[in-house]
């Protein structure tokens, strides 16, 4: 996967050594059926529809017995060195590519449980992050009153939307802005997702609206709303 020097170009990375326990299901969340499918398998053809990304990395636990099962024979490679934190995970991904994937080029890190991604939403992060050094990620605005709540689940106060978004993946980072932000996070325990690291390095990264399809499937319940969106691309 050679290029020329001054050639950007575009790579996914799906941690998914994750076991979603709050899915209560009996296999990690990621091997779930979706629409027919693995919902990691709807994430990976996203990529592989994409003919902006020249690569896709999926990272699983040494222990994973099921991936191959749902890898397609040619644009995925199988990374087995997920860790014990999803930051974990990515951080053992890109150190098992360097090598493969230059300093500047792009590094899309996309949750393993949003089935929802299309090949139009990765154009659109590609194409309005641009050249931007401090990269960007696709994000939904807050259009809903926001409460905090106090104790007994009770209302406390109402929190302005103003300036509020809601992350979501995939994240687009240069290699070498990605590995340093995971690698100097100062609390990783604070690190909820790769633009978080970024941003504690004094950095803005852009955010470019994304689309509800793209949620994440956390609780059982999500399982249908995702299935609605996937029945009408």
């Amino acid at each position: 996967m050679t290029a020329a020097p001054n050639t950007v170009r575009y790579f996914a990375l799906i941690p998914a050594a994750g076991v979603g326990a709050r899915m209560e299901a009996g296999s990690p969340k990621q091997y779930l059926p979706i629409a027919g499918k693995p919902m990691l398998r709807h994430a990976l053809d996203a990529f592989l529809a994409s003919p902006l990304i020249a690569h896709t990395y999926v990272v699983v636990s040494a222990e994973d017995g099921m991936i191959d099962t749902l890898v397609p024979g040619q644009g995925v490679t199988v990374l087995r060195c997920g860790g014990a934190t999803r930051m974990e995970t990515i951080l053992n991904g890109l150190h098992a590519v360097q090598g493969c994937i230059a300093a500047h080029d792009q590094v899309l890190v996309h949750d393993a449980a949003r089935p929802g991604l299309t090949p139009a939403l990765i154009a659109k992060l590609i194409t309005e992050v641009g050249e931007y050094p401090a990269g960007g990620l696709l994000a939904l605005p807050v259009v809903d009153t926001v409460k905090r709540a106090g104790p007994g689940s009770l209302s406390a106060q109402t929190v302005s939307r103003d300036g509020l978004w809601l992350a979501q993946t995939p994240q687009m980072f240069s290699y070498a802005l990605l590995h340093r932000a995971l690698s100097q996070a100062p609390d990783p325990q604070a690190i909820t997702d790769d633009a978080s690291a970024v941003e504690a390095l004094g950095l803005t990264p852009r955010l470019v609206e994304g689309h509800p399809r793209n949620l994440k499937v956390t609780l059982p319940r999500d399982i249908h709303t995702a299935e609605l969106y996937l029945a009408h691309p």
